[in-house]
């Protein structure tokens, strides 16, 4: 049998398509309501992780610099000792003062450079210390923020364990549902959705009003409605509306029927009354 083309099918059966696949989309959010907050916390955790990594990270080549920095002024301090034992030797040859003034220069150059390195090597291990505390407390933080994770992750996984199958019944329904339906009339009506606070993008009336802003709902809109003859949506919220009937909800009506018993009771009484005095 070939497949009904979308374009072909009556305002009414577009109406009942639109509605059914919102049905199938409210259960959707049902079961993703059921999750909660737990999908956010989870991403702001990861989030929250990978940015301690990254700072734990920079920590760390920061820590590496100063150790190099160590390093290479510790080498320095090497270099430099050795210059002023070979000046310190080249001082008992000297010829002449100009000499030992030149080598009395070096040596107190050279000495300056190892307390200048000292000083340096002390201020980089003074860093490392900063830094290496700093990278235990964020250390510790990732790790409670894993252990957090692990745990809201563990809880979501068991909500969605439970609400898998029929959110994928769910879902296979709807894909059916928007091949039924032609692609603008499917397009203004996921736009409506994705506007709507509550998600719905089709309701019915009820009680004379949209709905989903509940605004009153002229007669003669109403009777638009119920005719079927073309899309209308409502004049405050913009949804598409649908005849309760259509949708297959029946409202009930009770204080209206009770109103209506009670004036049927109030006529037969005046009526019995009029009776009763005519006899007389």
């Amino acid at each position: 049998m070939a497949k009904k083309d979308p374009t072909d099918l009556s305002v009414e059966e577009r109406l009942k398509t639109l509605y059914q696949m919102q049905t199938a989309l409210s259960g959707i959010d049902e079961k993703r309501a059921l999750r909660g907050e737990l999908p956010l916390e989870v991403q702001d955790l990861e989030d929250e992780i990978e940015g301690l990594s990254t700072r734990i990270e920079k920590i760390q080549r920061d820590i590496d610099e100063y150790q190099k920095a160590v390093t290479q002024k510790k080498g320095e301090i090497v270099e430099a000792q050795a210059s002023v034992e070979r000046y310190q030797k080249q001082l008992n040859e000297v010829k002449n003062n100009r000499e030992y003034d030149t080598l009395t220069k070096e040596i107190e150059f050279q000495t300056l450079e190892i307390e200048l390195c000292n000083k340096k090597i002390k201020e980089a291990q003074a860093r490392i210390s900063e830094k290496q505390e700093e990278l235990e407390v964020n250390q510790a933080n990732i790790e409670d923020r894993k252990n957090d994770l692990e745990v809201k992750k563990n809880e979501l996984d068991e909500i969605m364990e439970e609400t898998r199958a029929e959110e994928d019944k769910l879902k296979a329904k709807v894909k059916d549902l928007e091949a039924k339906i032609e692609p603008r009339l499917l397009a203004s009506f996921k736009r409506i959705r994705k506007n709507a606070r509550n998600g719905l993008g089709i309701v019915y009336v009820q009680r004379d009003a949209c709905g989903g802003c509940f605004n009153k709902i002229p007669p003669q809109r109403q009777l638009d409605i119920k005719m079927h003859k073309k899309i209308i949506v409502c004049e405050y919220c913009g949804r598409i509306m649908i005849d309760p009937e259509l949708a297959g909800v029946k409202l009930d009506k009770p204080a209206e029927e009770k109103k209506t018993r009670k004036r049927s009771i109030r006529k037969s009484v005046k009526k019995a009354e009029t009776d009763e005095t005519s006899e007389q």
